[in-house]
């Protein structure tokens, strides 16, 4: 190869045409027929001829012969049939050299513009040949329907990127006035799932390189504007859960989970009196929120000379809930129920969850009882736990028992009773964590409502205590009957900021820093954060999949269940740690968002803050009104510690970006 020795290679899926103007070390330097200069490895030429052209020439003419002869090639080459020779020559299963192609081309004197015109038109047609610069290789039946296929499904991609690229951005235009259609046809139906999931998975989504393709053609990068495509195009509300799609939780019950439901429910009440106590002489009650319709708890209370007899009885669930049966792999599924401002999304059917599970004022219903036996200082002395038969006499609030506390003689031992079992476990070590709850909903107006609720009320430490007690028990009752069970245990905190219930809300705050994770095992251990040497949850059946497995082990030992194995209570435990984990980080995040919202309309107020820490960059703080933590910018002049109360500005809120941002003053 000379100076001058018209060449080709392949720029950006073309081949072009170029002059050499130097050789050396295997490499090139050119200049091609659009009047640039490359610098190329002789191995990326795809053909070189001894056609020479005159570079001493002015650049302008040099280019212009290039062009002339470019033009020459590509027309020659349009008289090559490419799926004329491959029906010819693809029973011959061998290379062809591109001296022999060229001659079957153009059998009279063929040129080396030939040459180039034959691989142009092998190059531009890639379906029939296998192909390097001077050979050929046909492909079988087979593969050219596979290389088909796959060119008419990327032609495809590419349109749908076109089309949807630009509707995207027509949909996103600030400045357009007409209304968005929401009257999708099949392809728009395609590019909203596209984009869907590339908004929620990112570089998880299957459609990852399709539509960030789409985004970049509609010519922004921003992939939170996708969300706003989809709220404009009514595919999702403004205040869209999308947590929900990234986690894949249902919201929906099956068609045949729910044809289930119906035949359990129109099937009538099951018999409730083979193995069960009848209870139904008592007088019971639920204490519950004032917006909750699933009662899974009932509490009674005896007043007899010489001591007291408290009750707590949960709906049995089990009872109605074939274990490996239809419903309960849908129970397992979900794990739990999922309580958010402004959706509940249950474990089991409401009609089961509201209806025939739960404890109804005036339903019977079968229950599984735990009665403890106190002397009068409230201390246990015995307890007992059996399957029941219950019929609940009242339902009450935690509003009505807050009213009654001092009057009524039955709520005020209760109540004595709640307080004397805390500072036993407290006295055992327990660390009581004292905080406000902080409620958020939606509501009959569609505004959303901000409270925050006294967790030590008397109707709220009442029923927390008496659960913490009636779970330790019905631990102790598995225990001693040898039975596993999905028992909870939690080490010693990592440090203790205060004795026993007496830190500030700054203390019980940061207390929760210092926990130790909570630990889930078949056999029981010491739960240091309660102060108990054994526990498990059983008094929410109805909500949680835990809480059922504990219900299904006590009716095992009256022979109403199969027990679960140690290695069942194992693999459970396992199948539920990312259902379970998604409902915490489901609920805590839609909590947060709701009460970002309703901070956005309170930008420019200020309020008090407890300083918690000192960061590189800021200090944290606590919003007390809302129990929500916010950074602080370090200001000049400004020395601040943990626990100084100090005044902040609400700045900016933004809930979709969970952005919070205040200054101080």
């Amino acid at each position: 190869m000379e100076p001058g020795n018209i060449v080709e290679y392949i720029d950006r899926q073309k081949i072009v045409s170029a002059a050499v103007y130097e050789v050396r070390n295997q490499r090139v330097r050119l200049l091609n027929e659009h009047n640039r200069e490359a610098n190329l490895a002789v191995s990326r030429l795809t053909h070189a001829s001894s056609l020479k052209i005159d570079i001493v020439r002015k650049r302008e003419k040099v280019v212009e012969a290039l062009q002339e002869r470019s033009r020459r090639r590509r027309e020659l080459s349009r008289e090559v049939d490419v799926r004329e020779l491959w029906d010819i020559l693809h029973s011959e299963k061998e290379w062809i050299d591109l001296k022999t192609m060229t001659e079957l081309c153009f059998p009279d004197n063929p040129t080396e513009d030939h040459e180039s015109a034959v691989a142009r038109a092998f190059f531009e047609d890639r379906l029939y040949f296998k192909f390097n610069n001077d050979s050929f290789f046909p492909y079988t039946e087979n593969q050219v329907e596979q290389i088909r296929a796959q060119a008419e499904e990327a032609a495809r991609k590419q349109r749908l990127i076109d089309t949807c690229g630009a509707w995207l951005k027509t949909v996103l235009d600030p400045e357009g006035n007409s209304a968005v259609s929401t009257d999708l046809t099949q392809e728009r139906q395609e590019c909203v799932r596209i984009l869907k999931s590339y908004y929620l998975f990112e570089k998880e989504s299957p459609h990852h390189e399709l539509g960030k393709a789409i985004l970049q053609r509609s010519g922004t990068a921003d992939i939170e504007s996708l969300f706003r495509f989809l709220v404009k195009l009514k595919v999702w509300d403004p205040n869209e859960n999308i947590d929900l799609y990234r986690y894949q939780v249902p919201t929906d019950f099956p068609e045949e989970v729910l044809a289930c439901t119906d035949t359990l429910v129109r099937s009538g009440s099951p018999s409730l009196n083979q193995g069960r106590r009848d209870l139904t002489d008592l007088q019971m009650i639920t204490i519950d929120g004032q917006a909750t319709l699933d009662f899974d708890d009932a509490l009674s209370f005896q007043e007899k000379e010489d001591h007291y007899l408290l009750g707590v009885h949960i709906a049995d669930v089990g009872q109605f809930i074939e274990k490996g049966g239809l419903l309960d792999r849908e129970a397992i599924h979900r794990g739990s129920s999922i309580y958010m401002p402004d959706q509940k999304i249950p474990m089991l059917p409401p009609s089961l969850a509201e209806g025939r599970c739960s404890l109804r004022a005036g339903e019977l219903r079968p229950a599984i009882s735990t009665l403890v036996k106190l002397n009068l200082a409230g201390d246990i002395v015995g307890y007992d736990v059996f399957p029941s038969t219950i019929r609940v006499t009242d339902q009450l609030t935690y509003y009505d028992v807050n009213m009654v506390a001092d009057e009524n003689r039955e709520i005020f031992i209760l109540h004595q009773i709640a307080q004397r079992f805390r500072q036993k476990r407290l006295a055992g070590g327990a660390v009581q964590i004292t905080l406000p709850e902080i409620n958020i909903w939606i509501d009959e107006n569609g505004d959303l409502q901000v409270a925050k609720t006294n967790r030590e009320s008397p109707g709220r430490l009442l029923v927390s205590e008496i659960m913490i007690m009636a779970n330790w028990l019905m631990a102790k009752f598995l225990q001693s009957n040898d039975l596993p069970a999905v028992f909870r245990s939690q080490p010693s905190p990592r440090e203790r900021l205060y004795k026993e219930n007496g830190g500030t809300l700054f203390q019980n705050w940061m207390q929760r820093k210092y926990l130790s994770r909570f630990v889930l095992s078949p056999e029981p251990e010491p739960h240091s954060g309660l102060g108990l040497d054994a526990y498990l949850t059983a008094t929410s059946p109805i909500r949680k999949y835990f809480d059922l497995i504990t219900q299904r082990q006590i009716r095992a030992a009256f022979d109403l269940d199969t027990p679960y194995s140690k290695g069942e209570i194992k693999e459970t435990i396992q199948l539920l740690i990312q259902p379970m984990s998604h409902v915490s980080r489901l609920q805590n995040r839609r909590k947060r968002y709701w009460l970002l919202k309703y901070l956005e309309e309170r930008v420019g107020r200020k309020e008090e803050a407890i300083v918690l820490s000192r960061r590189r960059n800021c200090y944290i703080a606590l919003m007390t009104d809302y129990m929500i933590e916010c950074p602080i910018p370090l200001s000049a002049g400004v020395n601040l510690k943990p626990e100084d109360v100090i005044q902040v500005t609400i700045q900016h809120v933004n809930a979709r970006k969970d952005v919070l941002s205040v200054f101080m003053g």
